[in-house]
């Protein structure tokens, strides 16, 4: 993992909602190469926080940087933000078969499918249902199309919104399974929001946790389990937060 080159960089970024503050960062870095996972109580902020990661809405203050870049005054082009794919709680899917759902970003750039859908479809265990339309599918099985379909376009960053919650551990194994996989084989950076504790501790390199707004600690993994620096940190993984 490379810790010294920064995908993102934050600094004293907040999000207003009809003049409400929804989001309230002094400073955050996401380094290059790292699964980062952002825990919370519900509220918090944490979609939001990927929100903005994503592109998909603007800071309402404050100076966002990708690859030291600053997107604030600027808003990325295309091609930077097709460095980028998120994968919702609640995955959105066209009533298409599996493959065809899993190959409809390909499509839509004009790239040539050289046989990496069938490639994640396999390592997603979707190879068997592969043909099925994606609206019979379980809860399970469509948030794997989702993620097939973001990770077949290896992006440098992968943003992942609850991506296992409601899941069975059956599900849930393969998905951070594959998780793994796109972080150490692929070096894609991983930034993960997830209201599990335990996941976090299995996937990231380092966690962060937003309360009211505010990232109140981010540190590698085991300091933050084993020995954080602030009460609140504390009280959240002792489960006294939620």
């Amino acid at each position: 993992m490379n810790l010294f080159r920064v995908v993102y960089s934050l600094e004293s970024v907040t999000k207003e909602y009809n003049g409400r503050t929804v989001l309230n960062l002094d400073t955050l870095e996401v380094r290059a190469g790292e699964v980062l996972a952002i825990v919370g109580p519900s509220g918090a902020g944490k979609s939001t926080l990927l929100r903005l990661l994503a592109f998909l809405e603007r800071p309402s203050a404050g100076e966002l940087a990708f690859y030291g870049r600053s997107v604030s005054d600027q808003w990325p082009d295309l091609a930077a933000r097709r460095r980028v794919t998120m994968v919702f709680q609640r995955p959105q899917l066209l009533r298409r078969s599996v493959r065809e759902n899993v190959a409809y970003g390909l499509g839509v750039r004009g790239a040539r499918e050289n046989g990496q859908v069938t490639a994640v479809l396999d390592q997603l265990g979707l190879t068997t249902v592969a043909t099925a339309k994606a609206h019979t599918l379980s809860g399970g099985e469509a948030q794997r199309v989702a993620l097939a379909r973001a990770l077949v376009l290896q992006p440098d960053v992968l943003l992942l919104d609850e991506p296992t919650a409601n899941l069975d551990p059956y599900n849930i194994n393969i998905i951070e399974r594959f998780v793994r996989r796109v972080n150490e084989v692929q070096n894609s950076t991983v930034v993960i929001v997830t209201h599990n504790i335990f996941q976090a501790r299995r996937l990231a390199h380092r966690v962060g946790l937003l309360l009211d707004g505010r990232l109140v600690e981010i540190a590698e993994t085991e300091d933050f389990f084993a020995r954080p620096s602030q009460p609140e940190t504390a009280a959240f993984v002792k489960g006294e937060i939620i």
